[in-house]
């Protein structure tokens, strides 16, 4: 049993609206008090938090990590423990595909093995991510699986999105939904309009994406059932998800900081560290994606993790990887952003902590009495010094914080300043 007691920090906590310095008390890890030590506690550990936030731990939803190597879950975990991320939740799409309960299983044992935060994972919706047949879900829930998904591969077919939306809705699964039309989004690599126009490049129009959001919103709305989009990029999609909030839809949506920081025109001169999947659309939809994110429309911000191979990010433009790294920068560049919008700080934290917890039923990202002791310690002084355009074009900064924990246990320590 370990006791750990946390001092002289600044506290933060979304979820019950703390934004105060207090201390806070951990044991066998998990939260034990907050404000004041419990009687007879006496701590094996002190972690000085003087110039420091003291927040719940990340909670990642759109971490690619490619495999599920040994050497690949150590290096992005212990990336992920560096920038404040306690938990990384992990989509279908990997090698091996997360598509049966034998994979999952293993990826679950090869992740408390070899990683140091949480890890959890989406099923895959169909076998093979192929669009044909449907996957045992109810396997797959019982492997572990926080939702389902198809991953970057579109459903082609309505029948069975139909089906598997029913499905999902029978073991109260929430769908993770990347919306894409199939045909209008294929070989294309850059948003349609001017930009792309201009440098010959192969073009997706906003329609790719937002034809899918209104055929998966007409049928969740005859399914029932929770249906989570996945890295909205386009102004008509956030109009169609807050419309069907207000309407009281179980439906939700993330998106990634790339996006609310970036549009077409970054593209630049075939600079393929702006190739993303969807790709950076129009200023309009940028602005219209922060005003989705400062009205609650959009509910969680993710990095979308996923560098891509070294070989594979010097090809020419069309036919690069799409991917950013962003571990490291998830936290600073979303309380960066609490400063350019209408959103506090407190608001903005709890896009990447306890909604995105809430959405996988995860009792994290919060730092109640009781809770799991998964938490960070950001250096208030460095991230205060670290320039916004330097966060933005270098996704490996130095991380912001001196230490992170997961389950109670240090898993991260920084040198501070």
């Amino acid at each position: 049993m370990t006791r750990i007691a946390i001092t002289g920090g600044h506290l933060m906590d979304p979820r019950h609206g703390i934004d105060e310095p207090l201390d806070l008390f951990v044991e066998d890890g998990r939260v034990r008090a907050v404000g004041k030590a419990p009687a007879r506690f006496k701590a094996d550990q002190h972690l000085a938090a003087d110039h420091c936030l003291v927040i719940p731990g990340l909670v990642e939803l759109g971490a690619n990590l490619g495999s599920d190597s040994p050497e690949v879950l150590a290096r992005e975990t212990a990336r992920a423990a560096a920038g404040g991320i306690t938990t990384l939740c992990l989509p279908p799409d990997m090698e091996p595909c997360l598509d049966g309960a034998a994979s999952v299983e293993l990826m679950h044992a090869r992740a408390l093995r070899h990683g140091v935060v949480r890890i959890v994972t989406l099923g895959g919706l169909t076998r093979d991510l192929a669009g044909e047949h449907l996957s045992a879900l109810g396997a797959l829930a019982e492997a572990g699986c926080r939702g389902v998904s198809n991953g970057h591969r579109p459903i082609a077919n309505t029948l069975v999105m139909r089906r598997a939306m029913e499905y999902a809705a029978s073991h109260h699964l929430t769908l993770f939904v990347h919306a894409r039309d199939a045909w209008l989004h294929a070989g294309g690599c850059a948003h349609e309009g001017e930009t792309a126009t201009r440098m010959g490049l192969p073009a997706i129009p906003a329609a790719a994406e937002t034809i899918a959001v209104a055929r998966e919103l007409a049928l969740a709305e005859l399914t029932g059932a929770r249906v989570h989009f996945c890295r909205l990029s386009a102004a008509g999609s956030v109009t169609m998800v807050r419309e069907a909030r207000a309407r009281g839809m179980p439906v939700s949506a993330d998106v990634t900081l790339a996006h609310l920081y970036f549009c077409d025109r970054d593209i630049g001169m075939f600079d393929d560290s702006f190739h993303t999947d969807p790709p950076l659309r129009d200023h309009s939809d940028r602005d219209a994606l922060r005003a989705g994110v400062n009205d609650g429309t959009i509910t969680a911000i993710c990095s979308d993790h996923f560098p891509p191979p070294g070989e594979a990010a010097n090809h020419p433009f069309p036919t690069a990887a799409a991917g950013r790294a962003g571990l490291t920068t998830l936290l600073p560049l979303t309380l960066k952003l609490a400063g350019d919008d209408a959103i506090s700080p407190l608001q903005a934290l709890r896009l990447i902590t306890d909604a995105p917890a809430a959405l996988l039923g995860l009792d994290t990202g919060h730092l109640a009495a009781g809770a799991p002791a998964d938490l960070c310690l950001v250096d208030r002084r460095q991230l205060a010094a670290i320039e916004l355009d330097s966060l933005l074009h270098d996704p490996d900064c130095p991380a912001v914080t001196t230490h992170t924990l997961v389950n109670g246990r240090v898993v991260s320590e920084q040198n501070s300043a």
